[in-house]
């Protein structure tokens, strides 16, 4: 039986964990994109309401599009909701995670290059994303 050695330096100890860490693929420029006009198209067949992309390419580490809309009950905002999650799914570009579904006043879907906030009308009106981006609402959206 042989026994390990305990690594001593930083280079023994770097080198042990580039052996054993995942190769990642690189980052598809234009996933972001595709993954956008996937959610877009969904919003737009589901009748969502005030749609508002963010480009925050550069400007955020966390995602490159935020994207806002409304719908129009508890109910539209569930079921648009779902729609995108299984669309996303089929789609095989990426994975979502969903909050909110239970009440469906604010669901928010982060799909990694993608994060979208669908909202009942009352309720984006009161959080007001759109202005902590510094973006003018949609027309038609409540101030």
């Amino acid at each position: 039986m042989q026994r390990s050695r305990p690594l001593n330096t930083q280079s023994e100890r770097t080198a042990k964990a580039a052996d054993i860490a995942p190769v990642l693929p690189p980052k598809d420029e234009h996933a972001g994109e595709a993954l956008e006009a996937l959610v877009m198209g969904v919003l737009e067949d589901d009748k969502a309401e005030d749609i508002l992309s963010i480009d925050l390419r550069g400007k955020s580490s966390v995602t490159d599009f935020m994207m806002i809309a409304s719908g129009r009950s508890h109910r539209h905002v569930g079921a648009i909701a779902d729609h995108v999650l299984r669309k996303i799914k089929e789609s095989g570009i990426g994975k979502a995670r969903a909050e909110g579904l239970e009440t469906a006043d604010w669901v928010l879907i982060d799909a990694g290059d993608v994060v979208l906030h669908i909202f009942r009308p009352e309720v984006r009106s009161f959080y007001n994303l759109e202005r902590m981006w510094s973006v003018e609402p949609p027309q038609g959206a409540d101030s």
